[in-house]
């Protein structure tokens, strides 16, 4: 795979624009500043939002628990016992690195632990913080930052990656809706399930054409990976739209990333059935593939809730009830995927928490 030089930059700062930018690009780029005075209350009502969603989640757990029984949610549980659950964090982390492995391939040049370590960030961010899954994608393209990665750079590898998970979750949702139809023809869920998948190839062609003429709306996600990096001018736009650009030249690079993603959607059905064997309710592979890829497709919708917090739940219990999985033990696997998303990103999230508090630290001048 060919190498690619990352451009000059000082601190975080990408190189100027060449002065060979078209004067018109430029003033399509360049927008007025943003008043900090009507910024801040826009950031609070949406962090207020997120986080009456997240409580509002919460409080759907603890009824569908009471609904259900807590007794047999825990007997549940209990069934899966330590050796299935760490087995699942196992698994799971696995996953991790391979999906560090598909965003590392976008980077040549770049570590591959900068990149394992910016998708732990990222996916730490998504599942512990009361933020909208865009958070912890910014959080992740900070991670590299901060580990020595070029702000363009970091920003346009995170929006390709997420476009290919993205694309290669697009390409599992349908796979799962052919073993659907296979298993159960008459499922009233399949005409719900193919109007979102047809929705949802929209949404990834506009993504992707947004790609390629909407650089200027990328260039406002990047002022926000580093203060000091995007001049919200036409060079912070030029530098991104030209990192995009190279990254889907290379094609190996871009293909390989999309078919590492589908393989981690696919093995992530292994979590499931693994949790369900421990606990002595198995379901076939198929089933359980089914039902994960439509879960995980209720949880992209739901993509503004903090962590899916009780959409999740609900998707299990009316999913897996129409595979013959019990309420209480479809509850079980979701409150256990959430405790291995606890168990791995905790540590995850402490570590660039201080990584990242030093780093401010060190900028903090003495006082006299």
């Amino acid at each position: 795979m060919p190498r690619r030089t990352y451009p000059a930059h000082e601190g975080l700062r990408s190189r100027a624009a060449s002065t060979s930018f078209p004067a018109a690009a430029r003033r399509h780029c360049a927008r007025p500043a943003v008043d900090p005075r009507r910024r801040g209350p826009r950031k609070r009502r949406v962090r207020f939002v997120s986080v009456v969603a997240a409580i509002a989640g919460l409080a759907l757990i603890g009824v569908l628990v009471v609904y259900f029984g807590a007794d047999a949610v825990i007997r549940s549980l209990l069934a899966i016992g330590w050796a299935g659950f760490g087995t699942i964090c196992l698994v799971h982390v696995v996953l991790i690195a391979v999906m560090g492995v598909a965003w590392w391939v976008l980077l040549p040049g770049t570590s591959l632990w900068i990149s394992i370590w910016g998708r732990l960030v990222r996916d730490a961010g998504s599942e512990l913080l009361p933020i909208s899954q865009v958070g912890g994608y910014l959080l992740g393209a900070r991670a590299i930052v901060f580990a020595g990665v070029p702000g363009s750079h970091a920003a346009a590898s995170t929006i390709v990656d997420v476009t290919l998970e993205f694309l290669a979750q697009i390409a599992f949702t349908a796979f799962s809706l052919v073993w659907l139809v296979r298993l159960r023809p008459d499922a009233w869920i399949e005409v719900p399930v193919a109007i979102g998948l047809a929705v949802a190839i929209i949404l990834a062609a506009g993504l992707l054409f947004a790609q390629r003429y909407g650089f200027d709306l990328f260039d406002r996600l990047a002022g926000t990976i580093g203060r000091n990096w995007a001049d919200r001018t036409a060079a912070g736009a030029a530098a991104l739209h030209a990192a995009i650009a190279g990254i889907y030249e290379g094609r190996a690079g871009v293909c390989t990333s999309f078919g590492l993603h589908l393989v981690c959607w696919i093995a992530a059905t292994a979590e499931a059935w693994l949790a369900l064997q421990f606990a002595g309710a198995p379901l076939g592979l198929g089933t359980v593939l089914v039902i994960e890829g439509l879960v995980y497709a209720v949880r992209s919708v739901a993509f503004a809730v903090p962590n899916a917090i009780g959409v999740q739940e609900g998707a299990y219990i009316l999913l897996g009830e129409s595979f013959g999985l019990t309420p209480e033990m479809a509850l079980a696997l979701s409150l256990l995927k959430r405790a291995r998303d606890l168990v791995i990103g905790m540590p995850a999230f402490a570590a660039w928490q201080l990584l990242e508090g030093g780093r401010l630290w060190r900028h903090i001048p003495a006082s006299e």
